[in-house]
């Protein structure tokens, strides 16, 4: 979709710069003007999550660990319980689509906090 929007802006400089260096190096800054912006994004969304992990208040700091248990209780229901339960009686069914993605991204955050504590370089507070 984005190669569709900068092809147009591109043939405009071909039309309007006729130094070729010039239009390309142009074309080059527009290209990758859209990744940037969406790093600089992630960046402040990084900084903003710090900020909250390190916040001494459990309502606010403990919003991370509250989601993982609501995924892992669900997914114990719907991977252990559900069928054992349903023998026996009509339980309702967890959507595991939905959990599954968010618990997947708590991992990689949790991976990657492990990996800094062994390579010796996480902060403790």
């Amino acid at each position: 979709m984005l190669k569709s929007l900068i092809q147009p802006i591109t043939s405009l400089l071909d039309k309007f710069i006729p130094d070729k260096d010039e239009r390309d190096k142009l074309a080059h800054e527009i290209a990758t003007m859209s990744v940037k912006q969406a790093h600089e994004i992630q960046m402040s969304q990084i900084k903003v999550n710090e900020v909250q992990a390190a916040h001494k208040s459990l309502f606010v700091a403990g919003s991370r660990p509250a989601i993982m248990w609501i995924c892992a209780l669900g997914l114990l229901y719907a991977v252990f319980l559900h069928p054992i339960l349903d023998i026996w009686f009509t339980m309702p069914e967890v959507n595991t689509e939905v959990l599954t993605p968010v618990m997947m991204g708590l991992l990689g955050l949790g991976g990657m906090r492990s990996f800094e504590k062994a390579k010796g370089v996480a902060r403790e507070k």
